[in-house]
């Protein structure tokens, strides 16, 4: 099993970036997927997880209205969108598959001015 983010780098507030997950080694179209943050200092957190099929989604209160998961069957990938980013945003963004631990190495996101 193989998840590999991209798409993290450096964005200034109110930016946005959209994070990418592919993943391999296992039946993507079968599995939950989730992302997850951990800020400097802390531990990790739930940002957003999507259901295997893409109808259901649910989001961290602190993301909700900024932040959008979505997911490519035929690609075996999952994304994170993200708009309106701020300070607090700065983390290490982790793509998981849902009741496993199965994680990626994870992408690093930096909002400043």
């Amino acid at each position: 099993v193989q998840l590999v983010e991209s798409g993290g780098g450096l964005v200034q507030p109110g930016g946005s970036l959209r994070l990418s997950c592919v993943t391999s080694g296992f039946t993507f179209r079968d599995s939950g997927m989730s992302w997850y943050r951990q800020r400097p200092g802390e531990g990790r957190e739930l940002v957003a997880q999507i259901g295997n099929l893409g109808m259901t989604s649910d989001y961290a209160e602190f993301v909700k209205g900024r932040f959008r998961i979505a997911r490519n069957n035929g690609k075996n990938t999952v994304y994170l969108e993200m708009n309106n980013l701020e300070p607090e945003d700065t983390a290490v963004y982790f793509c998981k598959r849902n009741q496993y631990q199965q994680w990626g190495q994870g992408t690093q996101v930096t909002v400043s001015s």
